[in-house]
């Protein structure tokens, strides 16, 4: 097991990255004998529960699986069983799960008794090399995704890619779709190595997925330690893809696609944009294509029923746009990503029209 720390102005917190049950002594000296909340679903806890259960003694919370969990009444329920439970202020709870599970818990968590400590256990490849970092909580909300959430740093996150070996091959490619735009990002090498290896890692290639686990966290964390509230810059290129993303995931119905399969489309979107105004070659955003149609990742609006121009809206209400101008993350080239705060409503309009 690897171990490394994220830290920021006056918070900390480790990060384990290697089997589980390595993780045992940490999680006992968190736990100090008291039996945790446990925020799961179903399906992860039957394949995977017996595994938490040997290391500490928990309170398995179920919630509904996937995009479904993150609504008020799921909030208000889980706050409703901290209550029950008697949860104090430094009771941990543990997210036991994928990304939206980390978003709910983490959130409740922030919330009950004005914050107690939340620990990442995640169970698929978008939540280890992503969500789970960062203390980004959140719940969707009038139609629009991530609408309502706090920062709330963890105080452990353990990243086992043993636990991916269940996840079916939708997910694990919707995951992947976040190892390749940290490449894109800021760094062209890594992206190279995506389109040599990336089918390594989508076959069940261990040592694949214990770089890309790593290389993402190691990158999440740097951003995230200068950045936690996303004010100046430096961790707003993580959203990279994700205006147009969380636009796509609305228009379709959320939970109709799964967040990483709007992140690929989003990404495409963003090099398509960045090439139409000349910031980047055509031949990057051709080559980002292909690399997403090689992994089986949708690339098209079309490949969901989505309307380009419906978007439009939907972006403009970002939670990260200006009063009536979009904010997006553009790109120079393959690793050269920057906020932009050039592109109007009418240019932003006119390309969402040519797109399918």
């Amino acid at each position: 097991m690897t171990r490394f720390s994220v830290e920021g102005e006056g918070w900390e917190h480790p990060v384990l990255v290697g089997a589980l049950a390595e993780a045992g002594a940490e999680l006992a000296g968190l736990s100090d004998g008291r039996r945790l909340p446990l925020v799961t679903d179903e399906q992860v806890w039957a394949l995977h529960g017996a595994r938490i259960a040997a290391l500490a003694e928990v309170e398995p919370l179920f919630v509904p699986a996937g995009e479904a969990a993150k609504t008020w009444d799921t909030l208000h329920a889980l706050l409703e069983r901290f209550h029950a439970l008697g949860v104090t202020r430094d009771t941990p709870v543990i997210a036991f799960g994928g990304g939206s599970v980390g978003d709910l818990a983490g959130l409740a968590a922030s919330l009950f008794k004005r914050g107690c400590p939340v620990v990442h256990i995640p169970t698929t490849l978008l939540a280890q090399v992503d969500s789970a970092v960062g203390g980004k909580t959140a719940i969707d909300a009038f139609g629009h995704k991530n609408l309502m959430g706090t920062f709330h740093p963890p105080a452990l996150v353990v990243a086992d890619i043993g636990l991916l070996a269940t996840l079916d091959p939708r997910q694990l490619r919707a995951g992947y779709a976040e190892v390749v735009k940290y490449g894109l990002i800021g760094d062209a090498e890594f992206f190279a190595w995506c389109e040599a290896h990336g089918g390594d890692l989508l076959a069940g290639d261990d040592q694949a997925r214990s770089y890309a686990v790593d290389y993402c966290l190691h990158a999440k964390a740097a951003a995230v330690s200068r950045d936690l509230h996303d004010r100046t810059g430096r961790r707003a290129l993580l959203n990279f893809g994700h205006t147009f993303a969380h636009a796509i995931e609305a228009a379709a119905g959320l939970g109709v696609v799964l967040h990483g399969e709007a992140v690929a489309i989003g990404l495409v979107l963003a090099f398509e944009l960045s090439a139409e105004l000349g910031l980047c070659s055509a031949g990057d955003a051709q080559r980002v294509r292909a690399h997403f149609v090689a992994a089986g990742l949708p690339t098209r609006l079309a490949d969901f029923a989505v309307a380009g121009p419906g978007l439009l809206p939907l972006m403009l209400a970002d939670k990260k746009a200006g009063a009536g101008a979009p904010v997006l993350i553009l790109a120079r080239g393959i690793g050269q990503a920057f906020v932009s705060r050039d592109v109007t409503a009418d240019q932003l309009a006119a390309f969402l029209g040519r797109t399918a």
